[in-house]
């Protein structure tokens, strides 16, 4: 499961919940300019935007969940089982395969008009990463700072939607998400008023009553709507502290506590981490599931212009600072 957000108070902010069973070694990643980026069916990227993300590493190559580049635009990655379906090989398209998806549009789109064009002319080919390691079914969200898009391989070929709330999580495919919102037209921030029955002298009882009959659940579609309303009506103040703070406070009443949906097996999802990336600064934050403690690692402090990758651990042991 997963679920994405894009967020704008003074900068401009993307990240994501990863909600899996559990932890697969996850990275932060940063791919300097002059890394070569090797795709299946493509020509090698020498030379290209900078960026950073979550993910992990395979054989030397970079698997990102989730990125950023130099130029501020953002893209996630989010599950999409049995309804993502990836195609042959196409003649005339860019054939590019779900894992390298990434990589190739922030290596060299500054902006989702840019994506757009290059959707245009893009085939996600059904080509696996290797025998062991086999395509996962994801649709995704790009945004830049003024617009975000919602991108889906499905049975019928790519479909590109605007996605005018920025968040995205997972089934069912996004425009029935959308639709779904109207069954929630009449949530409210403010106390309800009684609509009722005016022979009855029915008053809010406590703060909060507005938004009865918001969903609770952590299916893909409720928590569609969840964050969909809460950050429709989020107020945040401007500052770095203040935006990052309500960010993540977002991405929390989305998040999975182990042990609330089972797999089987004693199998449980669980919100792996938690990421938000101030896109006009670089600096990419996250907590993970036992570390609460906001971590940041900030683009801009490393050479930009080398050829290896600058790879960073993410810090999963709670971090406590006791005051006395």
């Amino acid at each position: 499961m997963c679920t994405a957000l894009t967020y704008k108070t003074h900068d401009h902010y993307f990240g994501r919940n990863l909600d899996i069973e559990s932890c697969n070694n996850e990275k932060m990643i940063i791919i300097p300019r002059n890394f070569r980026l090797v795709f299946r069916q493509e020509k090698d990227l020498y030379n290209h935007y900078a960026m950073i993300g979550i993910g992990i590493i395979q054989d030397g190559y970079p698997l990102y969940y989730d990125g950023t580049n130099e130029k501020g635009l953002s893209m996630a990655g989010l599950n999409f089982p049995e309804t993502a379906e990836y195609k042959p090989m196409e003649e005339g398209s860019s054939n590019i395969t779900p894992y390298e998806f990434i990589p190739w549009i922030l290596g060299q789109c500054a902006t989702v008009s840019e994506v757009r064009e290059k959707l245009n002319h893009m085939n996600l080919v059904n080509i696996n990463f290797s025998e062991e390691l086999l395509l996962s079914p994801l649709h995704w969200m790009i945004s830049d700072r003024e617009e975000s898009i919602t991108v889906e391989a499905v049975k019928n070929g790519l479909n590109v939607y605007d996605n005018p709330v920025g968040i995205l999580t997972n089934n069912p495919v996004f425009d029935v998400q959308m639709f779904n919102l109207n069954n929630y037209m009449h949530i409210t921030t403010t106390a309800p008023e009684n609509s009722f029955s005016d022979m009855l002298d029915l008053k809010p009882y406590s703060c909060g009553m507005g938004a009865l009959g918001l969903p609770g659940d952590y299916s893909s579609a409720s928590r569609f709507v969840k964050a969909s309303f809460l950050k429709m009506n989020s107020v945040s103040g401007d500052s770095e502290s203040e935006s990052i703070s309500q960010f993540f406070r977002i991405l929390g009443a989305v998040a999975f506590p182990r042990g609330c949906v089972c797999l089987g097996e004693k199998k449980y999802e669980m919100t792996v981490y938690s990421s938000c990336c101030n896109v006009d600064k670089g600096i990419y934050y996250y907590i993970t599931y036992e570390n609460s403690r906001i971590t940041g690692v900030d683009m801009y402090k490393e050479d930009l212009s080398g050829t290896q990758l600058i790879i960073y651990p993410l810090i999963s042991e709670q971090q406590i600072w006791m005051q006395n």
